[in-house]
């Protein structure tokens, strides 16, 4: 499907076509989404972070501001959607995290406040759900940096840091812990870390009343990915009881059934085709909005986007097909909140490529829709 068709004029003639593709029929006439773009500024391609109209009717997207900041190579939104916050993902102690105050109506960042996270190459971030704590992933820092979150927006002087020990088989890239996100459960109470480096997923109670930091190491505190799989970032069922790690190193997903707030493997599943034999950079994963299937990128010489579908009864997965980024690089991956789009942030190709999403079949349609941005690596939707 190209951009001249998925653009067309007459209403009426867009629902027709839709329906035969088997896409939810859009309400038209909405306002557009806001989505922020996150990009890497050492390359010299990009000044910052990004932000678009993004028309969920068309999936086209035009950039309407800009914020100048150093690496934001990821991206979150505080739950008001008042705030904005962006690792700084340098080296060298320079590692830091940044406030913005972001403007809804009119797209607009304003700078706040930057802190050091005391570790280096910061590459993810989180809020809690109730906006009140920072929590960043120091990937060389091998560590995990707590902030408090001011009324105003700002970020507040570090609270905890959290340093991981280890290592794993690949001597290479598992020489030491390297940490490469944190994700908090549905229910708010539990924050996976994953470690890249250890081949570990830590387990911590999250406790905003506990004085020393809000991290709190469960028991087990941590759980096991394959040897050298590389945990990078996961997603998870609705309510919780199903967790799916992306493993950059191997390519591979692996499936998790929590039980009294401990996660067992269950199943794991490749990434690429049967018989692949180039390089893999498994990078991102996400579940799309109506819990059926499940999208997860790979870089190397994949170059592609794996489509799992879900069992609902026992959360298992079945691959049922991939479809080829049309660029290099596939980092991080955004459904749009109706799921009809999926974008895919080509780090090496300078663009964002915007896909067409069948809701029935879950496979997945070139829009012939391109953003046109150095080195993007985060995309995160605001809402209207």
């Amino acid at each position: 499907m190209n951009k001249r068709t998925i653009g067309i004029d007459n209403p009426v003639a867009r629902a027709v076509l839709f329906v035969l593709l088997g896409l939810s029929v859009p309400t038209f006439g909405q306002q557009p989404l806001k989505l922020l773009i996150g990009t890497y500024t050492n390359t010299g391609k990009s000044e910052g972070i990004y932000v678009c109209d993004f028309d969920s009717e068309t999936g086209t997207a035009t950039i309407t501001d800009s914020a100048a900041a150093d690496n934001p190579s990821f991206l979150t939104v505080n739950p008001n959607t008042k705030f904005v916050y962006a690792v700084n993902e340098n080296g060298d102690g320079l590692g830091a995290v940044s406030a913005f105050a972001f403007d809804r109506k009119t797209g607009r960042l304003s700078f706040l406040n930057r802190e050091l996270t005391q570790g280096d190459h910061p590459c993810h971030v989180v809020t809690d759900p109730a906006g009140q704590y920072l929590i960043v992933s120091n990937y060389s820092g091998g560590s995990v940096s707590v902030f408090p979150l001011l009324s105003d927006g700002r970020i507040g002087s570090i609270k905890q840091l959290i340093r991981h020990t280890g290592n794993g088989p690949d001597k290479s890239r598992q020489e030491a812990p390297h940490v490469h996100s944190a994700f908090f459960t549905p229910d708010g109470r539990t924050v996976y870390v994953q470690d890249l480096g250890t081949d570990k997923v830590h387990c911590y109670a999250f406790r905003s009343d506990v004085g020393d930091g809000p991290l709190v190491p469960r028991s087990p505190a941590a759980v096991l990915s394959s040897p050298g799989g590389g945990p990078r970032h996961l997603a998870q069922s609705e309510n919780g009881q199903f967790i799916y790690l992306v493993q950059e190193m191997t390519a591979k997903v692996m499936v998790y059934a929590v039980h009294n707030e401990i996660p067992e493997a269950i199943q794991e599943v490749d990434m690429n085709d049967e018989g692949f034999s180039g390089s893999n950079g498994a990078a991102d994963i996400k579940r799309s909005p109506d819990g059926r299937f499940l999208y997860a990128s790979n870089r190397g010489d994949a170059n592609a986007v794996t489509i799992y579908r879900i069992n609902p009864d026992d959360g298992t997965l079945v691959r049922i097909g991939s479809q080829e980024v049309l660029g290099k690089g596939p980092r991080n991956i955004a459904l749009s909140p109706d799921g009809r789009f999926l974008l895919v942030a080509n780090q090496y190709t300078d663009e964002v490529v915007v896909f067409a999403r069948n809701v029935e079949t879950g496979l997945l349609n070139d829009t012939g829709h391109r953003i046109a941005v150095g080195a993007p690596v985060c995309l995160v939707f605001t809402g209207n």
